[in-house]
C-alpha cells in the first residue's frame, strides 16, 4: 500500500481527518500538562523533604552538658535524616539575612534575645511524632516545639488527591479519545464501503484494504500529539520563571532532556493511542 493512498483517504475526508487530529490534541494536551504537573508536584514533595520537620527551641542559660545530651538523645530516635543545631549566633544570622531589606527590623535585635534550636528532619514521620511528645515533656529544657505536621499532611493528602484525580481524568480522556477517534473511522470506513468490497472483490487483501486507514490513524496520533506537547512547551516557557518564583523551586523544569524526553515519549504513545484507536474500527467495520 503506497503513501499515496493514505494521503488520498486524508484528502477526501478534510473535516473528519481535522476532527480526529483536535481528539487526540485535546487528549495529549491534558496527559502532557499531567506528566508535568506530577513532575513539579514530585519536586515540591522533595523539597519538603529537606526542610527541618520539627524544630526544637531551647531555654536561655542550659548548660553545655544538657544540650549535647539532648542533641545525644535525639540521635538515638530511628529514622533520623538529619540533626542540626542552631546556636544563638547562628540564629542571629539566619534573622539578618532573612531581613536584610529591612534594616529596622535588624537594629535592636541581638543574639542574647534569640533562642537556640534544633531542627530535626526524619524519614519516618511516626518518629516526628515520638519526639514531640516525649520533648514536650521537658518543659526545664524546652521552650516551645514548632511541628508542622499538619501543613506537611495537608499538602500530601492535596497532592495525592489531585494526582488520583489527573490519573483518573487521563484513563478517562484516553478511553473518550478512542471511542471517539474509532466512530469518526468508522464513519470513512461506512462511506466507502462500496470501494472496499470492489476491491476485495478484484483480489485485495484484508491487510491492504486496513493499511490506509490504520496508516491515517498513525498521522493523526502523530500530529496530535505533537502539536500538544508543543503547546504545553510554549506555556511552560512563557510561565516558567513567574511559576518556579511562586514555589520558591524548580517547579517546571528547565532542563533541555527534560522536554525531548517528554516529547518523545508523547510523540510514541499518540502513535500508538492512533493505531489502537483505527484497529478497533478497521476491526469493527470491515468484515468481507
Amino acid at each position: 500500500m503506497t503513501a499515496n493512498s493514505t494521503w488520498h483517504h486524508l484528502r477526501r475526508s478534510p473535516f473528519q481527518s481535522l476532527a480526529a487530529i483536535i481528539v487526540i490534541y485535546v487528549c495529549f494536551l491534558f496527559l502532557n500538562f499531567f506528566y508535568l504537573f506530577s513532575s513539579g508536584a514530585s519536586n515540591l514533595l522533595k523539597f519538603l523533604e529537606t526542610k527541618p520537620e520539627i524544630t526544637i527551641y531551647l531555654k536561655d542559660g542550659l548548660d553545655k552538658s544538657i544540650v549535647e545530651g539532648l542533641q545525644k538523645e535525639l540521635t538515638n530516635y530511628p529514622s533520623i535524616r538529619e540533626i542540626k543545631f542552631i546556636s544563638k549566633e547562628k540564629a542571629l544570622s539566619i534573622y539578618k539575612e532573612s531581613n536584610k531589606d529591612n534594616p529596622l527590623l535588624t537594629e535592636m535585635v541581638t543574639s542574647s534575645i534569640l533562642p537556640a534550636s534544633f531542627e530535626v528532619s526524619t524519614s519516618d514521620p511516626k518518629v516526628l511524632d515520638q519526639i514531640y511528645q516525649n520533648f514536650t515533656s521537658k518543659t526545664k529544657e524546652i521552650d516551645e516545639i514548632i511541628y508542622q505536621k499538619e501543613d506537611i499532611e495537608k499538602i500530601l493528602k492535596w497532592t495525592a488527591i489531585l494526582r488520583n484525580i489527573g490519573f483518573a481524568i487521563a484513563i478517562l480522556s484516553i478511553i473518550f479519545t478512542v471511542s471517539i477517534v474509532s466512530t469518526i473511522i468508522g464513519m470513512k470506513i461506512i462511506s466507502k464501503k462500496e470501494e472496499i468490497k470492489i476491491s476485495r472483490l478484484l483480489g485485495a487483501s484484508k491487510k491492504y484494504v486496513k493499511s490506509p486507514f490504520l496508516n491515517e490513524g498513525s498521522i493523526y496520533g502523530i500530529i496530535g500529539s505533537s502539536l500538544s506537547n508543543l503547546t504545553i512547551l510554549v506555556v511552560s516557557l512563557s510561565l516558567q520563571s513567574k511559576i518556579n518564583s511562586f514555589f520558591e523551586l524548580t517547579f517546571i523544569p528547565n532542563d533541555p532532556v527534560f522536554y525531548l524526553i517528554s516529547f518523545f515519549i508523547s510523540v510514541v504513545s499518540g502513535l500508538l493511542l492512533g493505531l489502537v484507536s483505527i484497529s478497533l474500527a478497521v476491526n469493527r467495520y470491515i468484515k468481507f
